[in-house]
């Protein structure tokens, strides 16, 4: 990965996420929440304009029509207690006064444009020292103290056991007690939680930023789903590692994965248990939480709301003759065919009948940015 990455030029940089957008819609993400890592050049120096690769992501949002919160990474570190970095991350580092300048200048440029939401994201408490968060949590808040901030933790078991020798707490632990986490927060991952962590997380209203098709694939295990569902918590979906670029397919094997851990069905049928459709409730609880952790009034249909929708195409064989939640139940869990057919993101149909005007061109470009990488 550290290779790959570093030999990625702004335009190569625009180019895939402009790809990764038209996919991403076609499947019936209406937005993004990008982690940003790539702030400086092959050899770790800042660009003439520090914004330069964050504009490259804007530009390809922008060229597809999709939302985009954008959450430039705050790396500084290479493990717990401020180890250094290894050459493959030089391209992410920046101190607190550095970061919070990019985040500034974003804002400046950006904060009247309604598709364009400019947030932060600490990496990860391996990443960032304690006074380094503190610090860049405190500037946001002098910017705009409504952006969202998301973070990894606790993703794998190793995590937790180097916080604990570092800190003597686990990383959700240690992340409560010192930082005043509450409903602009996104935890990503936070698999390896206890009772008492999964309880207090749900508590402070923040969103669990839930990867299952990642989480899958690295072997990091399953979050504690129902006990924070029963507690009130919130939780959105998303790819991380974009193994899958399917909504559809997160839902599923976040139900799944509940099922094969606590071997009985139906597992996260909503916290008060009472809904008896297992889609529709993930569905909608997904859409909640993931407009909230994006900081976008989106997700439902309301007076200041923006007009973000996806039209089901109802002919697909798996879901015929079914509406309401037997459709939605039918839509996460029956067949592999995508059914999303048309795409609204902010009053603007960007998908029709499955296609996205730009798709052919952009493919073309991302087709030749392979070739140009894989010399």
């Amino acid at each position: 990965m550290y290779g790959f990455v570093a030999r990625l030029a702004p335009d190569q940089v625009q180019a895939i996420a402009a790809q990764l957008y038209v996919e991403m819609l076609k499947a019936g993400y209406t937005a993004v929440g990008e982690f940003h890592y790539l702030h400086h050049d092959p050899a770790g120096r800042p660009y003439a304009d520090v914004t330069e690769m964050s504009e490259r992501i804007v530009a390809a949002a922008q060229a597809t029509g999709i939302g985009l919160t954008l959450l430039p990474v705050l790396y500084g570190y290479g493990g717990f207690g401020g180890q250094p970095v290894g050459s493959g991350q030089r391209r992410f580092i920046n101190d607190a006064n550095d970061f919070l300048r990019l985040i500034n200048r974003l804002l400046q440029r950006h904060r009247q444009n309604p598709q364009i939401r400019i947030g932060i994201a600490p990496h990860s408490l391996r990443a960032v020292t304690p006074e380094m968060l503190k610090e860049a949590v405190a500037g946001l808040d002098e910017l705009d103290d409504t952006a969202p901030i998301h973070i990894h933790i606790a993703e794998q078991a190793k995590e937790v056991e180097d916080c604990r020798a570092w800190s003597k707490q686990r990383p959700v632990e240690w992340l409560l007690h010192h930082q005043p986490v509450g409903p602009r927060w996104c935890l990503v991952h936070a698999t390896h939680m206890t009772e008492g962590e999964t309880g207090r997380l749900a508590r402070t209203g923040a969103v669990a930023g839930l990867c299952p098709t990642t989480e899958g694939n690295l072997g990091d295990g399953f979050f504690h789903a129902p006990g924070f569902l029963r507690s009130g918590g919130r939780f959105g979906i998303g790819s991380d590692s974009h193994i899958s670029v399917s909504p559809l397919e997160e839902l599923r094997w976040l139900e799944y994965g509940q099922r094969l851990l606590h071997r009985r069905r139906n597992v996260l049928t909503g916290g008060d248990n009472q809904s008896p459709s297992v889609g529709a409730t993930l569905y909608r609880a997904a859409l909640v939480g993931g407009a909230q952790s994006l900081g976008r009034p989106i997700g439902r249909l309301a007076a200041g709301c923006r007009a973000d929708l996806i039209v089901i195409d109802r002919d697909k064989p798996a879901l015929i003759g079914k509406a309401g939640d037997v459709l939605l139940d039918a839509a996460v869990f029956a067949g592999n065919e995508n059914p999303v057919r048309d795409v609204m993101v902010g009053g603007r149909w960007v998908v029709t009948e499955g296609r996205h005007a730009a798709e052919q061109p952009i493919l073309r470009r991302y087709r030749a940015v392979l070739a140009e990488l894989v010399e």
